[in-house]
């Protein structure tokens, strides 16, 4: 079973930017209740697309750099990378179908 994984200001350019493929990366915090709810569907897509798809989780209030320089103003947000260059990006609590569907575009 494929989890996501943590990722920070400190590996962020290795983990994400150096990732050829796709790259999905959850902005979060540990107050934010939107964020709670969608975790356990990030958690689902990283275990549906192992092999096809990297998925991460940033915390937002102990990696503020890296939310910086991607402009991430709400959370949770959720940015997907090609190859390192950011695609796209869906924000707020969206339903699986939805997060999905952005997964398949990309894949």
């Amino acid at each position: 079973m494929a989890n996501a994984v943590e990722v920070k200001d400190d590996t962020f350019a290795t983990e994400i930017e150096q990732h050829e493929g796709l790259a999905v990366v959850d902005f979060w915090a540990t107050w934010c209740a939107p964020c709670r709810m969608i975790a356990p569907i990030v958690e689902q897509l990283a275990t549906d697309y192992a092999g096809q798809a990297k998925v991460a989780k940033l915390d937002v209030d102990n990696n503020q750099r890296t939310a910086a320089r991607f402009n991430v103003r709400s959370i949770p947000t959720i940015l997907f990378f090609k190859d390192g260059k950011l695609v796209d990006q869906v924000v707020g609590a969206v339903p699986r179908p939805a997060l999905e569907a952005k997964f398949k575009e990309h894949v």
